[in-house]
């Protein structure tokens, strides 16, 4: 029993750190989660990751919340004759079964309505994400420099 403890104890911890940087549930892995600081004053942020469907069967991004956004909505921006427009993606984002969907600066996001505190670089905000067939899975998002292109661990 003394050396099963310490033995679980490790798998518990190792599980944790693996949950910061990517999350699975079902056939959905989450990975690349990131967004950019910003003041106490920002009326937004954005989120950002990767989302990859493992299985047969599509699913959808319909939902997302976290404690540091008064709401989370998910927006699209691209170009309408020559000038960009956002806007809100109600029905949320499909994930194709066997297909990889990013979600990243100038295309499709997430937006953090109303931040409750600044976002500073280097701390991780707690995020969770909303699937119509896997359900709630839990990711942390990496907090980069204002402005970053990308998230500083992007290619590894």
């Amino acid at each position: 029993m003394r050396t099963l403890v310490p033995g679980l104890l490790a798998g518990a911890l190792t599980l944790a750190a693996a949950g910061a940087a990517h999350a699975q549930r079902g056939d959905i892995t989450v990975s690349q989660a990131w967004t950019r600081a910003v003041g106490a004053t920002a009326p937004t942020a954005a989120g950002y990751l990767t989302l990859r469907n493992r299985g047969a069967t599509p699913d959808r991004l319909i939902g997302a919340a976290t404690s540091a956004a008064r709401a989370v909505e998910i927006h699209e921006q691209r170009s309408e004759d020559g000038v960009m427009r956002m806007r809100p993606l109600p029905d949320g984002v499909p994930v194709p079964p066997g297909e990889t969907v990013t979600l990243g600066p100038g295309g499709t996001h997430l937006m953090l309505v109303g931040p409750t505190r600044p976002l500073v670089r280097g701390e991780r905000v707690p995020l969770t994400l909303r699937f119509e067939r896997a359900g709630e899975v839990r990711v942390e998002l990496s907090v980069e420099a204002a402005g970053a292109r990308q998230p500083a661990h992007a290619g590894h």
